[in-house]
């Protein structure tokens, strides 16, 4: 744990002084990252809707030598109510790390309405709720973690979940524009860990033994929460707006050089026709494969095989 003296020679920790809300904290992910950034010295509120998981892992983190509250207020609908408790119990909120949300799987055409609005209010309205909850209390200095999932990207019968990932990837990006002049930073991770919702998507498709997927069994929760305690920590001052990629081992900077660089083509005016012509000539090669699979466009696959 990063530990440091100050002046007078007392060992402090990194967030000592900081009190911190963590929502879906009850079990995988949350959990680890609540009793990492206890074990930093931070105060946390450890939220989740299972009040029973809440109350567990607020426990062990007082049991351990830290300090954590419970809540298991619902992030979709009470996320003033959550940021109230973190006032009342240390008279602060320092740090939000939006972990809760919900996973399923389902084909586009199979998916049940009240599943999707229920998983779209959790993980993005959720994420939003507390946001502004948090904000309008937050001081210079604070910090907010979203957690963005590289399912944003493509995968297999989750679209409803890669929606409300990229939905926060995009919260990620403006909110930060929105919060910079008043000293909050606001990042994104994606991270790469063995949990219940990894364990499913393994267990339902061979196609997932490729990377990014390969070997995730042996990366526990427990390796990721570092990341999460640093971009909530001074030491992460002047990063903002960004997303990252963990493993555990390998960190990443998603970039987004394409909204600037990218392959063109321009005319004076087009037509269908014209535009048909550009995606079979120059835009060709351009095509992106898409998906965490990464499958190529059938378009550019026939171009590639008909040759220049």
């Amino acid at each position: 744990m990063a530990r440091g003296h100050d002046a007078a020679g007392v060992v402090v920790s990194l967030m000592d002084g900081r009190a911190v809300v963590v929502t879906g904290a009850g079990r995988g992910l949350g959990r680890a990252y609540a009793r990492h950034l206890a074990e930093s010295g931070a105060s946390v509120v450890v939220n989740d809707v299972d009040a029973a998981e809440a109350a567990a892992v607020a426990a062990g983190i007082t049991a351990a030598g830290g300090t954590a509250t419970a809540s298991d207020h619902d992030v979709s609908a009470d996320a003033d109510g959550l940021v109230e408790l973190c006032l009342s119990a240390y008279g602060r909120l320092d740090g939000l790390v939006n972990n809760a949300g919900l996973y399923h799987e389902a084909l586009p055409w199979e998916e049940d309405p009240a599943r999707m609005r229920r998983t779209v209010l959790v993980n993005v309205l959720g994420a939003l709720n507390c946001q502004a909850a948090a904000t309008r209390v937050m001081g210079e200095g604070g910090a907010i973690v979203n957690a963005s999932s590289g399912g944003m990207f493509g995968f297999p019968q989750v679209s409803t979940y890669a929606a409300t990932k990229g939905a926060l990837a995009a919260l990620t990006y403006s909110s930060a524009l929105d919060l910079d002049e008043r000293g909050i930073r606001v990042n994104a991770v994606s991270p790469m860990a063995y949990t219940r919702m990894t364990a499913s998507a393994l267990g339902r498709s061979s196609t997932l033994d490729s990377p990014p997927l390969a070997g995730i069994e042996d990366r526990p929760p427990e390796a990721i929460a570092p990341l999460v305690t640093f971009l909530l920590s001074d030491l992460a001052a002047g990063i903002t707006g960004q997303f990252l990629r963990f493993d555990g081992q390998k960190v990443s900077v998603v970039t987004t050089s394409a909204f600037t660089d990218h392959p063109n083509v321009t005319a004076d005016e087009w037509t269908p026709q014209a535009l048909a012509a550009a995606f079979d000539g120059p835009l060709a090669a351009g095509l992106q494969p898409y998906g965490m699979t990464r499958r190529e466009p059938a378009r550019k696959s026939r171009h590639t095989r008909a040759g220049p």
